[in-house]
């Protein structure tokens, strides 16, 4: 103890270990000079770090990091507090990865830890790594909390006194459900650390940096070639999740899918064709706590009726014709996951009724047997289709709709949203052209402009579609109007804002009120303005109920 008061590592307040000057200055931490980093542009860092020294140089960047800050936070610590018990000061790592909101630390229950007995074991839940390393690079087949997993290491170290390593058994970023860490003496470690200590090495970083120099010339080549491609990247609207969005109609729906996921509830999402459902049904599988699970999903107009039922809840050997074998059901597959039902609308009548009994009883029967199975499965489902039209018209089950209408969430159209035509439109252009092996960096203003007066009746998937297409035959390295589909090529207007859409009857009246003020409602002039006979005129200014016109 260096004087004053002992302090725990549960003492420890954010609030008085942040220090910063309202109108702006340095920020300090624990007294040290800090800084607030944003979690995507460390994801994207890490992205350009796997992309440039491929994942091993970045795996051992990123851990020699935070094997650094690790040991310096624990140095400031020791130095800023007075320690009464040592302990502690040990413990006050994994505080500080919750208070920094890194992790959320939290002590295993119930999932004792091989022999020997760690130095420490910990669940890390809403590890911001995993979560970026999802997003920016995707499911990796091994632990990807590299700085997380370096800074634990590196801190104890220090607070031991000796070699102390921190390994992910389970890591989100794999698919797991949690992180979970254990650290240990490297002489605990045996054979387990041996794949690991290479990324804590000078070797690493000196292979890694000799190979770049002899490829640094290529790089400079690729880096004139992809300028463009990375301007239209950043003009790119990119949600944490991976979904191109700018319209406030998406946010809305992203933000909505995201609250949805916390909670285990029946989800029907809504929207038309080619709006992109199923992206959105996968947004809440990956939301919710279920993300370690299966995602399975079905387009259930795509199955004949005769099928729908084994297909969904399974069968017994020699319940039909070719039943060759027991077969597990889409129920079953899905198990602590997501069931995703597609044109839930396509339904027959008589598969309703054991639909709607498997989701309330969460049980299912397959078929042939005469037992039922327990399923742990969340389900999404989605439709095209005005479902309560459906059930007005005696063609949906009115109990079925309500249990999956527990939570909807509607998908704007296309046309509705047109802030998203353009982004989506570039993600296409890059992606189509990184995978045909085309140098097509943008679009003419002319044909942005087409796309955006488009209606866009077949939605995300028709843009998806109609911009490979013009990939494929563009002739220069920016599409142009010829390349686009005719259709979209001709579109001369617009597509009205939701809401905006007026019928026939409402121009035609408007058109005739106007022309009348504009004459001083002599009707003889209007009505040769508008090529119809007097008569015809008055009919209808007596239909649309206008204000007296003279003739």
């Amino acid at each position: 103890m260096k004087g004053g008061s002992a302090v725990r590592a549960r003492d420890l307040d954010l609030r008085e270990l942040l220090s910063f000057e309202p109108g702006g200055g340095p920020l300090r931490f624990a007294g040290e000079r800090a800084l607030l980093l944003d979690a995507v542009a460390l994801g994207l860092l890490r992205k350009l770090l796997i992309d440039t020294l491929g994942e091993a140089g970045a795996h051992g960047l990123l851990a020699r990091f935070g094997f650094a800050h690790g040991w310096r936070t624990a140095e400031a610590l020791h130095t800023a507090f007075p320690w009464d018990d040592e302990d502690e000061w040990r413990h006050a790592g994994g505080r500080l990865h919750t208070l920094q909101g890194l992790v959320v630390a939290v002590a295993p229950e119930g999932d004792p830890s091989p022999a020997p007995k760690p130095l420490g074991d910990s669940i890390w839940l809403d590890s911001y790594e995993a979560e970026q390393h999802l997003v920016q690079v995707g499911q990796s087949d091994r632990p990807v909390c590299w700085t997380l997993t370096g800074f634990a290491s590196g801190y104890l170290s220090r607070v031991w006194g000796r070699e102390i390593f921190a390994l992910e058994t389970r890591c989100r970023g794999k698919g797991d459900a949690v992180c979970r860490v254990l650290a240990r003496p490297r002489e605990q470690w045996g054979d387990e650390i041996a794949a690991e200590l290479p990324y804590y090495s000078q070797d690493c970083l000196a292979e890694t940096a000799g190979r770049l120099t002899s490829e640094l010339r290529q790089v400079e080549r690729k880096l004139r070639s992809r300028r463009q491609e990375l301007g239209a990247r950043i003009a790119k609207q990119v949600d944490p999740a991976g979904m191109v969005i700018a319209s406030e109609a998406m946010r809305r729906v992203v933000d909505l899918a995201r609250r949805v996921g916390q909670v285990d509830s029946t989800v029907l999402v809504t929207g038309e064709s080619g709006v992109g459902k199923e992206r959105v049904a996968r947004l809440i599988h990956d939301a919710s706590t279920r993300t370690g699970g299966p995602f399975v999903a079905i387009n259930c107009g795509a199955v004949p009726e005769t099928l729908l039922e084994s297909e969904l809840f399974g069968h017994a050997r020699g319940a039909f014709t070719g039943a060759a074998q027991d077969r597990p059901g889409l129920f079953e597959a899905a198990q602590g996951g997501t069931l995703f039902l597609d044109e839930i609308g396509e339904v027959p009548a008589a598969m309703q009724v054991k639909l709607l009994r498997a989701l309330q009883e969460r049980e299912v029967r397959r078929v042939g047997e005469n037992k039922n199975r327990k399923v742990d499965a969340r389900v999404v489902a989605a439709t095209n289709r005005d479902l309560a039209a459906e059930v007005h018209a005696a063609r949906f089950r009115q109990d079925l709709f309500y249990r999956l209408r527990v939570i909807e969430i509607r998908v704007p159209a296309l046309r509705e949203r047109p802030d998203d035509i353009l982004p989506l439109a570039r993600t296409f252009l890059i992606d189509a052209g990184a995978r045909l092996g085309r140098k097509v960096t943008g679009f003419t203003p002319a044909a942005a402009q087409q796309l955006l007066r488009h209606p866009w009746p077949g939605n995300v998937r028709e843009l998806e579609n109609a911009v490979e297409r013009a990939v494929v035959l563009a002739r220069s390295p920016r599409i142009d109007v010829d390349d686009l589909p005719e259709e979209i090529g001709v579109a001369t207007s617009p597509a009205p804002a939701a809401g905006s859409v007026r019928t026939l009857r409402e121009i035609e009246r408007d058109h005739i009120a106007a022309l009348l003020r504009a004459n001083d409602g002599n009707r003889t002039r209007t009505a040769r303005q508008l090529g119809i006979g007097a008569a015809t005129l008055y009919r209808k200014i007596k239909e649309y109920q206008l204000p007296a016109a003279r003739p």
